[in-house]
């Protein structure tokens, strides 16, 4: 069995699909989760049920803003690496309140580097986000763009964090990866979330609302894809680097909701509400380096990305009925 490995937020949505990943690989894994009530912790909790069956996993029900539970974890784990994904996230939110999203995002993510400093932990994976390219002119994003325009506080949250673990690879030598992931969906994906709150909201017959004209774009890449790059990142060696992940294909508001709508074989009926405060025109991911370095190669489009989520969420409709 290899090493010992530290996933925080290792109960959400994309927590739960690479914990599925490395366990079945054989590796022995500790999940730092406090299980909040961002969404209903029931969800987290029957994501994380599956894991309880192997002998080499560990839930430890704590925050990463308590640095003596950090450093409790730390002290019982023996960590060889740390991938960090537990964060608040959503741009909306952050707007509402902007300050628990300083310290979630912030405090956790010093917290554990902290940790990390003290434990010798040689390598530390760092969950960040498109958002923090705000409202970028050129497209696609690259890793060399200039990231200094953040439009909303989870956005600068993330651009902070990235900062943060630049500075203890620097002055540690703690080989560190941020990872920049593009609007990921697929099975488990959180209920607010666009392709799931309009897959439900269509389903059920209730109104959707479209912010703006339909003709915003995003970058949607499947669960699957981003556990690929996450993984990938686990066996190359780099000191420091910066990924996206995407699948570098955009869609537009309006073609996403005719795909879901087609999936479900039902129309939906829509409002159309202003665009909000904090939400970026586009993202669009240049994929070339983590072609290049990680062999990274989403294999997912959106069309077959949303039937495999449609038909998830229909067996989460026939198992709860």
């Amino acid at each position: 069995m290899s090493g010992s490995i530290l996933v925080t937020g290792g109960c959400g949505f994309i927590g739960s699909h690479l914990v599925d990943r490395l366990l079945e690989g054989g590796h022995r894994v500790t999940v730092l989760d406090n299980l909040n009530d961002f969404y209903d912790p029931a969800i987290k909790r029957e994501n994380c049920r599956p894991h309880f069956d192997y002998a080499n996993y560990r839930l430890v029900e704590g925050d990463t803003r308590d640095a003596d539970a950090v450093e409790a974890c730390f002290a019982d784990g023996q960590f060889e690496e740390i991938i960090h994904l537990a964060a608040m996230a959503g741009v909306r939110p952050s707007i509402k309140n902007p300050v628990l999203y300083q310290q979630v995002n912030l405090m956790g993510t010093m917290n554990l580097l902290e940790a990390c400093r003290k434990s010798s932990v040689s390598r530390f994976i760092f969950a960040s986000s498109s958002s923090v390219y705000g409202n970028n002119d050129k497209v696609p994003f690259s890793e060399n763009d200039a990231v200094d325009y953040p439009i909303s506080p989870y956005a600068s949250t993330k651009k902070s964090g990235e900062l943060m673990v630049y500075t203890y690879h620097h002055l540690y030598a703690i080989k560190a990866v941020c990872l920049r992931f593009f609007t990921v969906y697929g099975p488990r994906q959180r209920p607010e979330m666009a392709i799931h709150q309009f897959t439900d909201r269509i389903y059920n017959g209730k109104e959707i609302q479209q912010f703006g004209d339909g003709n915003s774009q995003r970058d949607y890449t499947y669960i699957d894809d981003i556990i690929d790059g996450i993984l990938a990142c686990r066996t190359a060696e780099f000191d420091y680097e910066i990924f996206n992940l995407g699948r570098s294909d955009t869609i537009k508001l309006a073609d996403l909701i005719a795909g879901i709508e087609k999936c479900l074989g039902k129309k939906a009926s829509v409002r159309v509400v202003a665009e909000q405060a904090g939400d970026v025109r586009r993202t669009f991911a240049d994929i070339s380096k983590a072609r290049s370095l990680l062999g990274y190669a989403p294999k997912v489009s959106i069309d077959e990305g949303l039937s495999r989520f449609v038909e998830w969420y229909l067996k989460q409709q026939r198992d709860d009925s």
